[in-house]
């Protein structure tokens, strides 16, 4: 467990109007919520100032008539603000609501089908736990800001607007004495601004970073146990507690500055009207009920801004969790159809669109550009690769690979297999040279058609939580339950299923937990043939199962390579000896190339591998039976 920080994004030491504005367009389409919740917040505004209008009212109204002052007009008044009052609350609290769940909904959405479509490099430098926070708490805060910050921004600027104007009404010169504490309070706003948000910055980073680290513990608590690495674990997680907690008390220390200032401001604005208004009744020159109302509205004055400068600081530190998931939002997978392809997809749609039943070849013989669906040929021509990190993994490599060849790649870690394959599925992209299909360049062809060709089964197969026939229809989620049944059969897995419990229907666990290695190779095999993939992919698929699951799967294998592109990546090389064609890879070349008898018979890296491998087995056999 590392406590490396993870790099964050670039942002802005400052509220970012931009930032926010393509967020709130978000919520744009969310009118007949915005409009209700708008109109809320005005009448709520009106209703607050009128208040103290129909207070100074009743106030002039008694002190001019005494006790036979008829006071029914004024409580009225006041019943019908406070009902209106009332209904507004209401639907400032649905709506609000309302936003708030639609609009969390809608990013969370958005970032999960933006993670879906980046390609696999986009991964390599990001844990788990960093983008589950962007699918999580970020985008349930933003969501929380912009419904109830849209609410206090229109609410707030509109009271204070009425109550500016009632102040500049009644006397404009001490409208201004309470005015012109605002300027001071802007500058103090200034101040704290970078500060308050940067620090909140820290908090959410720091938590993207103890949500990363709690994942990967429970990923690795068995590796954890087994090497007693709980202390250690336990000191780089307390590290990483210890500097958000430390980020937290500074942000709640800058906040517990700034709100004071604001009210002692506001409370030197009240007083000063107090002080100037009481000279003025006393000389006759403003009414009591005038007083009292302006008295009101001072105290009042400072409250939305008080609120708006509450609502400015949360927009602060909500500000570091926009822009992650903006940022990702924005981010463009680098692996994706060119603007040709896309045309050339959208052209064809239109076409099968305008001549459905004419006769012309059904469109399944066709990819979604119009090309042949049918996968004949796989061809390298000079390929090399390098990650964005690191050497080259592959240099110049060449190889053509036609339907119902199975390619076995063997050789020693990190000399470039796997990175093979990822090419070959397109996980990744050549850096220099092409991969081509049936001559032609695929990055020419519609990555989701091709990607859609593929059957893959790796070394630990993932299993999701459901039913083992849910797992193996994932392979094509139309297919019925005798085509998976008659997939099971056919990798030897029906057996095993309807011994189970509940046969198909039996849970599985979280990831497969309830299966053993093996069965869960199995079910990924049987999920893999149901999808009918012209191109299958085996990375270390037998590697860490038994012998006796291994030779089921070996029988099925014929069944399974029958007419397709394979390729290999061999551990046991028991497993590949019926392969067309052996390749073994060392430094990202092809070292030695052939079918098993031919590279035994050259007596060179393959016969050094598979002689000494051979050897160990017969070992364990012998020492096994002499048990």
């Amino acid at each position: 467990m590392s406590s490396a920080a993870q790099p964050e994004d670039d942002f802005k030491a400052k509220l970012d109007t931009g930032l926010w504005w393509k967020l709130f367009q978000r919520a744009l389409h969310l009118k007949r919520f915005l409009i209700p919740l708008a109109t809320a917040a005005l009448l709520l505004a009106i209703c607050d100032a009128a208040f103290a209008h129909v207070t100074r009212w009743t106030i002039d109204a008694v002190i001019a008539g005494g006790s036979g002052t008829n006071l029914m007009p004024y409580i009225s008044g006041y019943i019908a603000l406070t009902l209106v009052f009332c209904v507004c609350v209401w639907v400032f609290i649905d709506c609000a609501g309302a936003i708030s769940n639609h609009l969390s909904h809608d990013i969370r959405s958005a970032s999960f089908d933006r993670l879906q479509a980046l390609e696999f490099g986009f991964y390599d430098t990001r844990p788990v736990g960093w983008l589950i926070t962007r699918l999580t708490s970020d985008c349930d805060r933003l969501a929380r800001v912009i419904a109830w910050g849209f609410l206090d921004i229109v609410w707030g600027l509109a009271y204070l607007t009425m109550i500016a104007v009632s102040l500049l009404i009644m006397n404009w010169r001490l409208g201004l004495i309470v005015i012109s504490v605002v300027p001071p309070l802007a500058l103090i706003s200034k101040f704290f601004q970078r500060r308050i948000l940067l620090s909140a910055r820290e908090i959410r980073k720091y938590n993207s970073q103890i949500t990363a680290s709690f994942n990967e513990s429970i990923q690795g608590i068995r590796t954890t146990r087994t090497l007693v690495r709980e202390a250690e674990n336990l000191r780089e997680f307390q590290g990483l507690s210890t500097q958000m907690f430390i980020a937290a008390v500074t942000n709640a220390k800058q906040s517990a500055i700034y709100y004071p200032i604001v009210m002692t401001i506001g409370s030197l604005g009240a007083g000063l009207a107090l002080w100037r208004g009481g000279l003025l009744t006393s000389a006759g020159e403003m009414s009591v009920g005038t007083l009292v109302a302006f008295i009101n509205f001072a105290g009042q004055f400072f409250f939305p801004i008080n609120q708006l400068a509450n609502k400015l600081t949360e927009m602060q530190g909500a500000q570091a969790a926009g822009e992650r998931v903006m940022g990702l939002l924005a981010t463009e997978p680098a692996i994706q159809d060119s603007p040709a392809v896309r045309q050339r997809v959208e052209a064809f749609a239109e076409r099968q669109r305008q001549t459905p039943g004419n006769g012309s070849p059904a469109p399944a013989d066709f990819a979604p550009d119009g090309g042949p669906a049918r996968v004949s040929e796989i061809e390298f021509r000079h390929v090399a690769f390098r990650y964005s990190t690191g050497p080259q993994v592959l240099h110049d490599f060449s190889l053509k690979v036609r339907a119902g060849e199975t390619i076995a790649l063997v050789g020693p870690s990190g000399g470039g297999k796997s990175t093979l394959v990822s090419l070959v599925c397109r996980f990744y992209e050549p850096t220099e040279g092409q991969v081509l299909i049936d001559g032609i360049e695929y990055r020419e062809r519609p990555l989701g058609w091709l990607q859609s060709q593929l059957g893959i089964v790796l070394q630990t197969p993932h299993l999701f939580k459901g039913t083992v026939r849910e797992n193996i229809r994932y392979g094509r989620l139309n297919a019925t339950d005798a085509e998976i049944e008659e997939a099971a059969r056919r990798v030897n897995a029906h057996e095993f299923i309807t011994a189970l419990n509940q046969g198909y229907d039996s849970p599985v666990g979280e990831a497969g937990n309830r299966l053993s290695t093996g069965q869960r190779q199995l079910v990924s095999f049987a999920r893999a043939l149901l999808a009918n993939p012209q191109i299958f992919v085996m990375d270390e698929a037998t590697s860490s199962i038994d012998t006796e699951t291994e030779q089921l799967i070996q029988r099925g294998l014929e069944t399974i390579f029958a007419g397709r592109i394979s390729f290999v990546i061999a551990h046991r090389l028991s497993t590949i000896r019926g392969a067309t064609r052996i390749l073994v890879i060392s430094k990202g070349r092809i070292e030695e190339a052939g079918t098993h008898e031919e590279l035994l018979k050259r007596r060179g890296h393959y016969y050094d591998l598979y002689t000494s491998q051979f050897r160990a087995e017969r070992e364990s056999s012998v020492l096994a039976s002499g048990t």
